[in-house]
């Protein structure tokens, strides 16, 4: 067999040593924490109770940066679960958890790229170049939508924070370590919900996740990419 050859079945069956692409996941994450916290358009002094004077204190230049962000993340995230089709699941055969995680990342771009569209509503209707075509109450309207907007989208990267705990503590295809961290960024999502029906944890903790868990991958020792 030539090298060629050789090159071609290991491609082929995702038998090519330790690959970088978990970086994407990794950069994923920085962009994630940028875009939904960083970026966040509450203002810092908020009231208790809410109303639609609320909109002249949202910084139309936060609301802007948050949608190039977010728009950034989800781009990463729908490549992110690409690669991970092809770099770990012919490693993982009899995985399901290993499928669930793509499936969880393309949830969550196609949720966050509504949640990060309405931040840019925002920064065009409240003081960007279509200023003035939304009252005070259209503009609520938006905050409202934008409170919860870019963090409820991440819940698809809490499913796939579960599936990789199930792969490293129960299949022991992804390092032990990660799975415990997993498992506690999966906890308090799970506790925030069935405690109170707060439906935004997840955009609390996802960036974080991506960027440990991914730098886990890339210069650990897990099987998945060695």
């Amino acid at each position: 067999m030539t090298n060629i050859d050789t090159l071609r079945t290991e491609q082929n069956t995702g038998s090519v040593g330790r690959g970088r692409w978990p970086v994407i996941g990794i950069v994923a994450g920085v962009t994630a924490v940028i875009a939904t916290l960083v970026t966040d358009l509450h203002p810092a002094d908020s009231p208790k109770t809410y109303t639609a004077d609320i909109v002249d204190q949202v910084s139309s230049g936060k609301a802007q940066a948050s949608i190039i962000a977010g728009y950034i993340t989800v781009a990463l995230l729908l490549v992110l679960a690409a690669a991970w089709r092809r770099h770990v699941e012919p490693r993982a055969l009899t995985s399901t958890a290993a499928r669930v995680v793509p499936l969880g990342l393309t949830a969550a771009a196609g949720a966050l790229s509504l949640g990060y569209g309405w931040k840019g509503a925002m920064a065009i209707y409240n003081g960007g170049n279509e200023d003035g075509a939304f009252d005070k109450t259209g503009l609520y309207v938006l905050f409202v939508l934008n409170d919860f907007g870019s963090f409820i989208g991440y819940l698809g990267v809490s499913v796939a924070a579960g599936a990789v705990a199930w792969m490293a503590l129960r299949e022991r295809l992804i390092s032990r370590w990660i799975g415990v961290v997993s498992v506690i960024v999966v906890l308090p999502v799970i506790v925030t919900v069935a405690a109170f029906g707060l439906p935004g944890f997840p955009g609390v903790v996802s960036g974080l996740w991506l960027v440990i868990t991914f730098a886990g991958l890339t210069f650990g020792r897990s099987t998945i990419n060695r």
